[in-house]
């Protein structure tokens, strides 16, 4: 008997993520409530910078202490309270106590200015602002200041280490302790409880709005998939305000009676390395930048990392080197990769505890449980053969709700399927691996040649003289574009020269893959996240030349 037709065709760039293990249908206070049940007396959050600890038990009652102090200021469901701040203990009190209640909490990067914060503040409607005092060249409270007649729903603003603080928490009182039972039984897990903005290239960002199954369920199955239990302790010098921080790390630790540790308000590499030590955490988070300036540091090996099995890396391809350190000189045995975006949650697809060093850089893992991924041609949608690049789908419970009142542009994203359109170019292998081999924005096209920038940069990685490569497409008046190599060089007496790199490329990279041009830097331009803004080197050398 011939086998099924479809079973003979070539295997399509599908992959449908599952497991034994269910969804979570609970809201986040509801999760948290399980977690305090079964281990009450387990470390929840420290605070390295300045020694403060919370057991589950402490950490539930200050939640509960701030989620009544918002229903006593007059926070109703689906009103959006904002957080503009840095890593610290009450921004997750914040993000625990505005889920209690069922308050939209809106993330504000730190790192923005008066222009981008009276936006996200008139955007969303902001009613309640928590906001650092001040962090680095930010003094937050005089940019409230400026913005504030401008934000006329804008109606209170607290500053966390002022004592607007202890004056917001002193409302609460026994009687809105009832009420934040009452209001709980009036939550759904469908409801909206997060509003995040991307870091639009072009124009402003948009707000991502996410509820409590989207975001309490992927921080719980990220956990899953490297085997989080209550004796982990996890360190977080990734910015809360991204889903890196509050889903990858906080929900994920919450969801699994695992330990936050804070190393300091923004990442620190020294702080880092510390704080893994004296808390002897067995999981670190970073993009690959900061796992190369931890390891870079002069006194790296005088710290014990012994505790570590584990962590993740994300935000942007792992170099082979740099994933070979981490495992042999960090103990991370068990990293792993995530790939994703705010608008999924953010992880779609993972490498797992057993894959090996080839999958966990050459990939960025495969899809996780309960979550479907397709790669399909970006011109007509089709689904492509594996092997074949096209654009990243991803479609399940982790797709938001929509960018916040903005109707259109999430038709743009999520299509009548309701598929999210990643922007991604990816490849799927045939054992179901995803490859992402560039932005369809960042692809270069010289004289009709499809070339991506991660090829490349991965290849110059490998020479001795390169720390760190970036590789964009200039304008070209014959080509149309042109490869550039933007270099952060080992030694900064001795960089590469154009030369160098063209000779080291010959014969091992097709003709029209080797770079016309080379730029040394010292640093690349990044943003809050840790990704590498090449929007920002194409603008910054994008002068045609013949």
């Amino acid at each position: 008997m011939s086998e099924p037709t479809h079973l003979r065709a070539p295997r399509l760039s599908y992959a449908h993520g599952t497991g034994t293990t269910a969804l979570l249908g609970d809201t986040i206070g509801a999760d948290l409530d399980r977690t305090v049940a079964a281990w009450p007396d387990r470390e929840a959050l420290v605070d390295v910078a300045s020694g403060r600890r919370w057991t589950y038990a402490e950490f539930a009652a200050d939640v509960d202490r701030l989620a009544c102090a918002l229903l006593a200021s007059g926070v109703a469901k689906g009103d959006r309270v904002g957080i503009w701040a840095v890593n610290c203990p009450e921004w997750v009190l914040v993000q625990y106590a505005t889920a209690r209640i069922g308050a939209v909490m809106v993330n504000i990067n730190p790192a923005y200015r008066t222009h981008e914060v009276e936006y996200v503040l008139k955007q969303a409607g902001v009613s309640l602002l928590f906001a650092s005092l001040r962090h680095k060249t930010s003094d937050y409270r005089a940019m409230v200041e400026q913005v504030r007649g401008a934000c006329p729903r804008l109606r209170e603003t607290v500053y966390i280490g002022d004592p607007s603080w202890e004056a917001m928490i002193a409302r609460g009182t026994p009687a809105h302790a009832e009420q934040l039972r009452a209001r709980a039984a009036e939550l759904s897990c469908d409801d909206p409880i997060n509003i995040q903005y991307t870091s639009g290239t072009t124009g402003f960002p948009k707000g991502a709005t996410l509820s409590h199954h989207n975001i309490l369920n992927n921080g719980y199955f990220v956990g899953e998939s490297i085997a989080y239990t209550e004796q982990d302790r996890i360190c977080i010098p990734v910015p809360f305000y991204h889903c890196f921080g509050m889903v990858m790390a906080n929900l994920a630790a919450t969801s699994h009676g695992a330990c936050m540790v804070i190393p300091a308000p923004s990442f620190d590499p020294r702080a880092t390395l510390e704080a893994v030590q004296q808390e002897r955490c067995t999981s670190l988070y970073g993009v690959p930048t900061m796992f190369i300036a931890e390891l870079n540091l002069p006194d790296f090996a005088a710290y014990d990392l012994s505790s570590l099995r584990t962590g993740i890396m994300a935000g942007s391809p792992c170099p082979v080197e740099v994933m070979k350190r981490v495992v042999a000189e960090m103990h991370m045995a068990e990293v792993s990769i995530c790939y994703g975006m705010t608008e999924t949650s953010p992880v779609s697809l993972q490498t797992r505890r057993e894959d090996d060093l080839e999958h966990r850089t050459g990939t960025v893992g495969r899809v996780l449980p309960h979550i479907e991924v397709k790669v399909v041609d970006p011109a007509t949608g089709v689904t492509q053969p594996r092997g074949v690049a096209g654009e990243l789908c991803t479609r399940g419970y982790s797709v938001m709700l929509g960018y916040w009142e903005e109707p259109e542009k999430t038709a743009e994203a999520i299509d009548a399927g309701r598929w999210m359109h990643t922007g991604d170019l990816a490849v799927m292998r045939e054992d179901g691996y995803v490859e992402i081999v560039g932005r369809i924005k960042d692809m270069i096209i010289r004289g009709g040649e499809n070339i991506y920038p991660r090829e490349i940069e991965e290849f110059l990685y490998g020479h001795p003289k390169i720390r760190d490569v970036q590789v964009v497409g200039v304008p070209h008046e014959t080509y149309g574009e042109e490869v550039l190599a933007c270099v952060v060089p080992l030694d900064a007496a001795d960089p590469p020269t154009l030369e160098d790199l063209r000779s080291f490329c010959a014969g091992r990279l097709a003709h029209y893959k080797i770079p016309s041009r080379l730029e040394i830097l010292e640093t690349f331009p990044m943003t809050v996240s840790g990704k590498v803004r090449k929007v920002e080197l194409r603008e910054r050398y994008g002068t045609a030349q013949v």
